[in-house]
């Protein structure tokens, strides 16, 4: 199982977030992450925070955490 991934990149269009992980683009609809994150404001989700071991990905302002291997299960 892989626990340690390369984040490059998190943008928010519109109810999608645009994750760059390990040279791939993933496109997942917010509303099956993250209840926090789809009512967050832009600026709410543009402070985010990716662990050392790019294992998962803090959001402070809206006190949200998921997981990097979460959000690649919810893609397929």
């Amino acid at each position: 199982m892989k626990v340690s991934y390369h984040i490059s990149d998190i943008n928010f269009v519109n109810d999608k977030m645009i994750l760059s992980v390990d040279k791939r683009e993933i496109v997942l609809d917010i509303a099956n992450i993250s209840k926090k994150l789809l009512v967050a404001s832009d600026i709410e989700r543009s402070m985010y925070k990716i662990s050392p071991s790019g294992y998962g990905i803090h959001w402070p302002l809206i006190d949200e955490d998921i997981s990097v291997n979460e959000l690649l299960k919810t893609q397929k």
